[in-house]
């Protein structure tokens, strides 16, 4: 059957040309965040930066050693993008994949059935069509390793010496990753090609002799039990959104909508014609006979119209969800500083000068509030974290900053102590009289008790905070980078910032008022929002975009016959096109529909649990961004459905449908 399969392929290169492209290009981007991450991985950090700590032994796992990189410079932040690009581009790949296999095992109906007619099994006819698959993997696989092994070394120069890589990255050993990257893809190709194989072995003799099929009104019962359990699993993940969730937020603004994804993927047969009709009802009282045609193509064939509607559905939902997640994320980082700081005034200085006598001398300041950033190992029985603590001054803080203790007294942070966020408090269990294991960049080991656990507000406040003497004592000669200023009562702020201006003179600081500080740090948050956004999505927008297209022009390439038959029947080209024009618009718009929810549901979600004990936060919507997106879609799939028809009508005659 394997050399049928290649001969199949080969006699049908233009029919598989769509899923060995769709292949190639998420073999691509899966082997390129393969061998980036390689190069990440191979990075060890300078070997003055590093050091080795003991993990302590706990039940049966032995005492041992765990090395820590202390520099920062570390490409863990590149690592998790790395990851979830990957995790993206699989995921999509797979229903590209399922969709264009579909689309040529429907296509071949007839063929398929005179193998049938001749003696083929239905075993035979599904390891045919595995094998197919099995050629095209192949193929577009090692296509797609090669073009991204070229990529790499430019993937990795662009992205040395930024924020989520501040080292130079140069490329690792390429033939792991691209096993590993090729492997996926086959898998991939052969999970979504194995529903078209099954599709294939059921077609029957009968077939062969039939001049059009219509698609069976019914969808398995296994597929719709697997749907709703998918769907529940969905429902499951949106009720853990709340507040109190955590760094887990973020991950579950990306995978919940992808489960979802899966679930309406699976139900669409059904979902699908439903919104349908809806969508119809003012199109059809528009356009009349176009807008029934196309309401009737929709419904009529109903896994059809799933197929083309579930890229849509795919990036809608996924790149919508994230785009508001992260865009809520810097409105509740804007809240948080505008909430927890209580100076008026703040200074910055890159450079890494003791400040604080000359602030304190300054005319009109009664308080300044500078923490000492003191880099640490926070040792677990289990894993040993780099964290940067923060040596503060406990009056001098609280006057610069809200720090209600919600356990505990920050009175008490003194000596070896320390007080903890809320967040890694309930992410390692730790409560007031624990004492938590760290190792300071001198290499001195030391034990603190935790005095107090303070409400998270990363932005302001450090996970861990210890006492000032002791960051001195372990970083003796690290200052702060900012200092909160409170000036005398009555004073004015703006003489205050003269009169530290003059003060600062030729330091490098620069004295601002907290509002616009705290301007500056949102712009900052949404930058880096905007680079995790084009990281993330560019790829998998790419990708989308080329699914859409490909998936809407085969779909209309297996049409002409029907298209010259309504031509026979006195249809004219202009009212095909259009006819095709409403029906691609009006699976986009079921698509969108069903994207915009689930963006709903998860910002609406992830805003609540982000704003959780935070004031009145304004909700910034990207709406042009939202928009593009929707627009983009639309525009492909109404551009990918008439250029092929297009085709189709100027090369062929009514005269075909008897011929």
């Amino acid at each position: 059957m394997f050399f049928l399969s290649r001969h199949t392929v080969s006699r049908h290169r233009a029919l598989y040309a769509g899923s060995f492209v769709a292949l190639a290009v998420g073999v691509f981007l899966l082997g390129l965040a393969a061998t980036a991450t390689a190069a990440t991985l191979g990075y060890d950090g300078p070997t003055g930066d590093t050091i080795t700590v003991t993990l302590p032994a706990y039940d049966d796992t032995p005492e041992r050693t765990a090395k820590v990189v202390m520099s920062g410079e570390d490409v863990s932040g590149l690592q998790a993008v790395l990851s979830v690009v990957g995790t993206i581009a699989g995921f999509i790949t797979i229903f590209v994949i399922a969709s264009t296999f579909a689309f040529a095992v429907a296509s071949r109906r007839r063929e398929i059935g005179l193998l049938r007619l001749i003696g083929a099994t239905p075993g035979q006819v599904r390891r045919m069509v595995l094998g197919e698959a099995l050629v095209v993997a192949f193929a577009a696989a090692l296509t797609g390793a090669v073009l991204a092994q070229l990529a790499t070394p430019l993937l990795l120069a662009k992205a040395s010496y930024t924020e989520l890589a501040p080292v130079k990255l140069e490329p690792a050993s390429p033939w792991v990753p691209l096993a590993i990257a090729m492997g996926i893809g086959l898998v991939v190709a052969m999970l979504g090609a194995r529903s078209a194989a099954r599709r294939a072995g059921k077609v029957g003799p009968v077939d062969a002799l039939r001049e059009a099929s219509v698609e069976p009104r019914r969808i398995g019962p296994v597929r719709v039990v697997v749907g709703v359990l998918v769907l529940a699993g969905s429902i499951v993940l949106l009720a853990l959104i709340r507040p109190g969730t955590g760094e887990a937020v973020i991950p579950l603004a990306m995978f919940t909508p992808m489960l979802l994804v899966v679930a309406l993927t699976l139900l669409a047969p059904l979902v699908v014609p439903l919104i349908g009709r809806l969508w119809a009802v003012p199109l059809v009282a528009w356009t009349n006979v176009s807008g029934r045609l196309a309401r009737s193509n929709v419904t009529a064939a109903p896994r059809r119209s799933a197929s083309l509607a579930a890229p849509i559905l795919g990036i809608s939902a996924i790149a919508g969800s994230m785009v508001l997640t992260l865009s809520f994320a810097a409105d509740a980082s804007a809240a948080t500083i505008r909430e927890t700081l209580l100076a008026p005034v703040v200074v910055t200085s890159a450079d890494s000068v003791d400040l604080r006598e000359r602030i304190l001398g300054t005319p009109g300041v009664a308080a300044v509030d500078g923490a000492i950033p003191v880099p640490l190992v926070r040792i677990d029985r289990d894993s040993a974290e780099l964290e940067t603590a923060e040596g503060i001054d406990v009056t001098a803080t609280s006057q610069a900053r809200k720090v209600p203790a919600l356990s505990g007294d920050l009175g008490r942070l003194s000596g070896h102590t320390v007080a903890i966020s809320k967040e890694l408090a309930g992410l390692e269990q730790y409560k007031v009289g624990d004492e938590i294991a760290v190792t300071f960049a001198d290499r001195k080991a030391d034990r603190l008790k935790v005095v107090a656990i303070l409400p998270t507000a990363l932005e302001l406040n450090g996970a861990m905070m210890i006492p000032a003497d002791l960051a001195r004592q372990h970083a003796p000669r690290a200052q702060p980078t900012r200092w909160f200023v409170v000036p005398d009562q009555g004073a004015d702020v703006g003489t205050v910032i003269a009169a530290l201006d003059r003060r600062l003179a030729g330091t490098g600081a620069d004295a601002v008022p907290a509002t616009e500080w705290e301007a500056q740090e949102g712009d900052a948050v949404r930058q880096g929002n905007d680079l995790g956004l084009i990281l993330l999505l560019g790829p998998a927008s790419l990708y989308s975009a080329i699914a859409i297209a490909n998936t809407l022009l085969m779909g209309s390439l297996q049409r002409g016959h029907e298209f010259v038959t309504a031509r026979l029947l006195g249809a004219t080209p202009a009212q095909i096109r259009r006819m095709v024009l409403w029906e691609s618009a009006l699976v986009g718009a079921v698509a969108l529909s069903l994207g915009t929810a689930i963006t709903v549901a998860v910002g609406t979600l992830i805003r609540r649990a982000m704003n959780a004990g935070l004031g009145e936060v304004s909700a910034t919507v990207p709406w042009a961004i939202l928009l593009g997106i929707a627009v983009l879609c639309l525009v492909l799939a109404i551009g990918a459905a008439l250029a092929p028809t297009s085709f189709i009508l100027r090369r062929t005659h009514p005269s075909a449908a008897v011929g």
